[in-house]
């Protein structure tokens, strides 16, 4: 297996994001737009939060009722700043894939966001993690 491999070779670079101006319709249109998990929350491309899918489904019961009524209901309660972590555990792109998957392995979230000089330039998940270490065998 390959030593001291950078996390800035596996990240998503092409990043799908939200504002805390946004709202969770917006949330919830990209997560099933792009079939992602996780979406950084930006301001002048400087992370300022990240929401994940299961917070949205910890606030909502509509996946499991299919009513809109009690998702718009939801959806308006609550404000991206007020569902989003404010501060999530961030990574440089020279951060090695096995402190990463040191890092995530002892948490309960699923992604870290990968910033350099305070700019957002990309996002590692379990996913990602998960890929790379099949394609080594």
């Amino acid at each position: 297996m390959k030593q001291r491999v950078p996390v800035s070779e596996i990240m998503t670079r092409e990043l799908v994001t939200l504002t805390p101006k946004d709202s969770l319709y917006d949330a919830e249109k990209l997560f099933k737009k792009h079939h992602i998990r996780h979406l950084p929350i930006v301001e002048d491309k400087k992370l300022v939060g990240v929401v994940s899918y299961s917070d949205l489904l910890k606030i909502s019961y509509a996946d499991v009722t299919e009513e809109n009524d009690i998702e718009a209901v939801v959806y308006d309660m609550y404000t991206i700043p007020q569902l989003m972590a404010k501060t999530p555990v961030i990574v440089g792109p020279d951060a090695t894939i096995k402190e990463v998957t040191e890092t995530l392995s002892k948490v309960t979230f699923h992604s870290i966001p990968v910033v350099k000089d305070e700019e957002l330039v990309g996002i590692v998940t379990t996913t990602d993690l998960l890929k790379y270490f099949i394609d080594q065998y």
